[in-house]
Formats: C-alpha cells, structure tokens, sequence
C-alpha cells in the first residue's frame, strides 16, 4: 500500500501533470480518460481479465442477433429442426458461460475501481502532507474539501457506469460495424456514411459543456467555503449583525452558480438529445433502405433481420455512449479539480542526499536571514542571532514584529529568501525535515486536540510509546490527577478540537504531548498567554522545570513570563533591535524597557478577571498626563472590568463611541471596512495597549472595529463619567481638547499613510 501512495502515485504523476492543463479544453473528456485509465496501470492484469470477460459478452451478443439470419433462412423457413435445436442448444450453453463469466466480471471491476478511488483519496491525502503552510495559507478549506467529497464521487459515478455504458456498448459498436459489412457491403457503406453525423452535436457542443462544467465546479468549491467560513464565523456575525450582508453575498454567488449550472445542464441535456435525433431519423432511413432492398430480392429475410438487429445494437451503442457524456463532462472537469491539486508543488523539498540530524549539542544560528509571506513585505530582514544549546531564549516585540515567523522557518514550515539556518553548522535545507522535527517540540497558544482520547492525543507526541509512557508525562505535566479522576480516565474522549476541556486542561495535555517526545528543542508560542494569572504562573512552573537540559525557544507579547530567561532576542520590524538578559534590556533604555512599562502599572486577581491600574501607569497615556494625582486617583476608580471572550466585539466601526479602553491582558484586531464593504486587519494590540481616548472628550463614531483574539481582560472607561470630573477643571478641559485635536491630526496623518498605530488613539 505504501508503494501505491508513494511509489506508483509518484510515478503517475507525470501523466497527471501532462493531463492537467488539457482537462479544461475542448480535449478535456479524452484527456480525462487518459489520466483515469493511468490509474489503471498497478491493476493491468485484473484489467486484462476483465477485458476479456467484455470480450466474451460482446462476442455471445453478436452471436445471438447472427443466430437470427441461420434460424430464419436455415432452420424456420426450410423446417430443418436439427438445425434449430443445435442453435438454441448452443445460445443457452453460451448465455450459462457468458452469465458467470459476467459476475466474475463485475466482481473483478467493482475491485478495481474501488482501488482506484483508494488510490486517488490516498494519493491526494499524502500530497497534502507535503505541502508547505503557503499552500494552506491562501488555499480554502471547502476548495480541498470538494476534491475528496463531490469530485472524488462524480468520478466514482462514472466509473461505476463504465463497463455498461462505454466499454461494452463501444467493442459491440466495433463488431456490429464488422459484421454489417460481413452481411451486405452495400448497406454498410449507407449506414457508415451517415452514422458520423449523428455525432456532429457533440463536437459542436462538447467543448462548451466542459468549459461550463469547469466553471460550476469552481462555484461550488467555493460555495463550500463561504458557507463553512460563515459556519465558523457565527459569533462576528451575530456580534456586529452581518447577517444579511453575508445574506446578500451569498445570494448573489448563488445566482451566479445558478445562471451557469442551467447552462451546465442544458448543455449537457443537448449533447445527449442531439445524438438520439440523428438515431432515430438514421434508423428510419436503413430500414426503408433495407427493407425495399428485400423487397426487390436484393437481401434474405434473415439478413434484413439480422442487419437491422445489428443496426440497431449499434446505434443503441452509439445512443449509450452519448447518454454517457454528460457524466464525462461532469467527471472531466472534477478530475481536473483533482488533477489542479496534485500539481501543486511541494516547498521546501528535500534533495536526493540529504543529512539526517543527530541530537543538537551546540546550538541554533541565523545568518542574515530575510524572509517575507508576500514578495511586497519582508517579515524579517538581515536577521542574525545565536542560541547556545541548553539555553533559555526568548522573542519578544510588538505585535507583527516577525517573532512568529522566526519560529515558521526554524520549524521549516518556510524557507528563508535570503541567508541561512543551522543547528551545530548544518543548514536546515541540507537535513531532512523528519530528523529535524524530532528534535523538536512545539506547544501553541491554541493547542488542536484531535477528536480522539486523551491517551491517544498525548501519544501524538511520540506514536510509538508505551501506556506507561503517556502516564509518565501526564504527571510530568501535572494533569495525571485530573484525567485518573475522569469517568473514562485516559480514554476519555477530547471533542472537537479539545472542546471538553477549559483552556488550561488543553495546554497541559498538549505539554504532555510535547514531553513525551523528549524533544532536544523546546518551542513555547505564546503557550501561556490565553490562560489567566494563576494557571499561567503554574504553567509558566511546570515548563521551567521540564525544560531542564534542553534548548528552550519562547515567543510572547507578555513579558513578564520570560524575564528569568537566558537570553531576550527584542524584534521590531523584522530586525534585532536588542538583545540580552531582563536586566541589561531594563538599563538600556531602549525598545524592551518601553514594551516593559507599557504592561507594566496593573494588579491583576489570581482568577484574571479583575484588575487595577498604577496611577503612574495612568499618567503615561496622552489625555491623563496634565490630570493631577488627586484627579488621577479618581479616574483610577472610574475604570471597569470587562471581561470578553476570544472572537467577540468589543466595538463596531460607526458605532457611537463613549468609552476608552486599555488593555490589561489578551490580544485584539483592530479592522477597517474597505470600498467594497470587506473588513481589513490594520493593526493587533496586546497587553498595554490602549484606543478609543477620542471618545472621552467627543462624541464622534468609531473609526474602527476591535474584536478580541483571545480571552481579554479590558479596564474600560466611559465619557460621562470622565466629563463629570473634567467640570472640576475647566481649563484643563480646553487642554484636553487640544490633546484630542493633535491626536486626530495624528490619526489622519497615520491613516493616510497606511500605519498600523493609528487606531490606538482613533478606534
């Protein structure tokens, strides 16, 4: 079986790829069954006997309608009955040869074909195995789907049908032909001449049909995936009330797949009545031929019978055949589906002689590495740094600093542009990806726990180990109590993605995981950073000790769980604006000392649910800095806790605005609607950061909308409440307002020149 995904998908790949490109055109239902009968190669013998088996049903059917001219013209009209019991006799010995050898048939074929959609499912599912993540970033989901759902069986549907409407119809056509000729040349010659007609619909037509079948399934592909994006996309939805923009979307898409399947189908329908037309006015002029033919003593009986028996099983061949090519139509433009996927280059290959890495002893460099998503943005730029082995190192800066991306291309998720990765000397490129992976362990801030038991999940991390194993690092990770206390224990299962668990549950089977993989190379991104005070500081406990003789890489916006940490590595606009301990950043005065008193200035609960503000931390945002400290206390008192979950609204571009935000802990978006009505990122902020100080002073409408990444925790602020203590001030209010006026200067400035800051003080 592995040969069939690695070694024979591998080697049909080249008939795939010169099949691909020829699907859509006019050619597409020959290329298509080029590219099926490639399929068929592992399977030549079985495909033989079946063949034969056809060849045999197709020899008894012509057999029988000749049997008709000898019992007319041999055994009826000259009352021989020796001659009729011995054709009878023979038929029904051969009807008894050709019924079993016809189940052998069918059994033969219903195996073969099976493997063959076997073979394409498994084919397309280890393909994507091999793809890179650029492939999964800008790919839909419903767009794969289709392929191992309605793709996969339109193609079964035609194969299925095959035998009885194109194989068998098609050598029976060949032999009727033959025949024809065999009983009278001259009306052979008459139905030759006009049988080609018959099919001039379906050249007119055919090409037409493909094309139009081809877009239709592109719209259903894409139908799935805006219907499974709007599935997960409920909460938006319902928070900012999208439904009938997404209503109105839809519909129009829909009206669109509507107008083309109509014209997919009647296409479709004209290929097969145009073809049943020229058959039946061709069946009407042989027999009037035919029959004045022996009228005029020119034919037998028996042969005018037997002529028109074989001119019909012809025509009736011909008739299935173009029944059949609606279904060609439809399974072309699906193989071409198919077909568009398995083309799609693997990145980050791997050469023929590659290095197989042994565990690391020395440790991890970048070398002026320059790596970018997209050709128009680099995400890390020149980037060169060392992470001795058995170190604690972390990556800190803003949000879209490119700390992420160090991870992707040490993971080897991508390829740097420009420069190079090695572990103890050896670039990436030159190891294979598996002996790299192994090292490795990597624990998400949003772990995936597949719908599977908890035992089965945590041997993820190494697929091998034994129960006891999986135990072990369950209690390493301190959760063996909790799941020795389920109803089920171990074998409980997680849900969807984990669902049954809380966060914190997920994280620690996911530490499991990482633990029994015994990894040289701990990964942590953002892994504590959804979980609130208490869980993180026990988490942050639990991975310090398990990360003990291992090289640790962690990637946070919270800085206060990596300030014990060997080495920090600050990155800001892609580059290596700092690097060193907590300390020596702290005394630099630079990027790492600013990101630190931004988080810095709360008193957060144990429960993560209620927080407070320094008021010295209160002072540093613009419209609080000319506020004296007895008006600073009172404002500190003003603020509210709100508490919002991943995925939810915190505001609504357009909406009034009448409250200011900081953010204590969590991560936001913040998005603005384009031209066209679609919502566009412009900006992420994390723990410190602020927006809506506008709206304390004006009531004016949000320029933005903000929803929430994950579990946030909000100190909120409202106008009224803010003005009220303003009146104690005037003068300080007219300066206030001066403040709010440079600031939307600020925020246009920004605006016009695409800065992603603008909606800290404008959203």
């Amino acid at each position: 079986m592995q040969d069939q995904i690695t070694g024979t998908a591998t080697s049909s790949e080249g008939t795939a790829t010169n099949c691909e490109g020829e699907v859509a055109s006019g050619s597409g239902m020959i290329s298509f069954v080029g590219c099926l009968l490639s399929y068929f190669r592992p399977y030549r013998w079985k495909s033989a006997l079946i063949g034969l088996g056809l060849l045999l049903a197709v020899a008894f059917n012509a057999a029988f309608s000749m049997s008709l001219k000898f019992l007319i013209d041999n055994a009826l009209l000259k009352g021989n009955k020796h001659v009729l019991l011995l054709i009878l006799t023979l038929l029904g010995a051969g009807a008894v040869v050709v019924s079993l050898a016809g189940i052998g048939c069918d059994y033969l074929y219903a195996k073969v074909e099976t493997n063959i959609l076997n073979d394409i499912r498994l084919r397309m599912f280890n393909h994507l195995q091999r793809l890179s993540m650029s492939f999964y970033a800008r790919s839909q989901i419903g767009d794969i789907l289709s392929c191992f759902s309605g793709d996969l069986a339109v193609v079964e549907n035609v194969m299925v049908t095959a035998l009885e409407w194109v194989a068998l119809p098609l050598l029976e056509g060949v032999l009727s032909m033959v025949l024809l000729f065999w009983l009278d040349y001259r009306l052979a010659l008459i139905a030759t001449l006009i049988l080609p007609l018959s099919l001039l619909g379906s050249r007119f037509l055919s090409s037409r049909a493909v094309s139009s079948s081809c877009r239709k399934k592109e719209l259903e592909s894409k139908t799935l995936s805006m219907i499974q994006e709007n599935i997960l996309a409920q909460p938006v939805v319902k928070a900012f009330g999208l439904e009938q923009i997404f209503l109105a979307k839809f519909i129009r898409h829909n009206t669109v797949w509507l107008k083309t399947a109509i014209r997919t189908n009647f296409l479709s329908a004209m290929l097969e009545r145009s073809a049943l037309v020229a058959l039946l006015i061709f069946n009407i002029i042989i027999t009037g031929v035919g029959a004045y033919m022996a009228f005029e003593g020119y034919l037998s009986i028996g042969t005018l019978v037997t002529f028109q028996s074989l001119f019909l099983t012809l025509s009736y061949s011909l008739s299935s055949v173009t029944q059949y090519i609606p279904n060609l139509i439809q399974a072309s433009s699906a193989m071409h589906h198919i077909q568009h996927l398995l083309m799609e280059q693997t990145q980050n290959g791997e050469a023929p002689a590659m290095t197989i890495l042994p565990r690391p002893v020395q440790g991890i460099s970048f070398h002026d590495v320059s790596f970018g998503y997209t050709s128009e943005q680099l995400n890390l730029n020149k980037l060169s740094l060392t992470i001795p082995y058995g170190s604690y190192a972390a990556f800190v800066g803003p949000s879209g600093s490119g700390k992420s991306t160090v991870i992707n291309l040490l993971m080897r998720f991508y390829d740097p542009a420009e420069g190079k990765i090695t572990i103890d000397g050896c670039d990436l490129r030159t190891i294979t990806q598996d002996s790299l992976r192994s090292q490795m362990a990597i624990v998400f801030q949003e772990n995936f726990l597949f719908n599977l038991s908890i035992r089965e999940n945590i041997r993820m991390g190494n697929p091998t180990a034994r129960d006891e194993a999986v135990e072990t690092a369950a209690r390493a990770a301190e959760i063996h109590d909790f799941i020795a206390g389920l109803p089920q224990g171990y074998d409980t299962m997680c849900g969807e993605r984990g669902a049954r668990f809380s966060g914190g549950q997920r994280q620690r089977i996911a530490v499991a995981r990482a633990i029994l993989r015994d990894p040289a190379i701990m990964i942590l991104d953002e892994a504590t950073s959804a979980l609130d005070p208490a869980t993180e500081s026990s988490m942050n406990a639990t991975l310090a000790h398990l990360s003990r003789g291992r090289t640790v890489i962690s990637i946070t916006h919270r800085l206060s769980s990596v300030f014990d940490a060997d080495r920090i590595f600050v990155i800001d606009h892609g580059r290596l604006a700092e690097t060193g301990s907590h300390k020596e950043l702290l005394d630099s005065n630079g990027t790492y000392r600013q990101l630190w008193q931004k988080q810095a200035g709360f008193t957060i609960s144990e429960a993560g649910d209620q927080a407070k503000i320094d008021l010295e931390r209160l002072s540093h945002f613009p419209i609080m800095r000319k506020l004296s400290r007895e008006m600073l206390e009172e404002v500190a008192s003003l603020f509210l806790n709100e508490l919002f979950a991943a995925d939810r609204s915190v505001i609504h571009e357009g909406d009034c605005g009448d409250k200011f935000y900081i953010i204590v802990r969590g991560k936001v978006e913040v998005s603005r609607r384009d031209s066209s009505g679609i919502d566009r990122r412009v900006s992420v902020l994390a723990d410190g950061d602020h927006f809506g100080e506008i709206a304390l002073l004006k009531n004016v409408p949000r320029t933005a909308s903000v929803r929430t990444l994950m579990p946030s925790l909000l100190l909120s602020l409202h106008r009224e409440q803010f003005l009220r203590l303003l009146k104690k001030a005037p003068l300080l209010q007219e300066s206030l307002e001066q403040t709010v006026i440079k600031l939307a200067e600020h925020d246009a400035l920004f605006d016009n020149a695409h800065k992603n800051t603008t909606t800290k003080a404008g959203a």
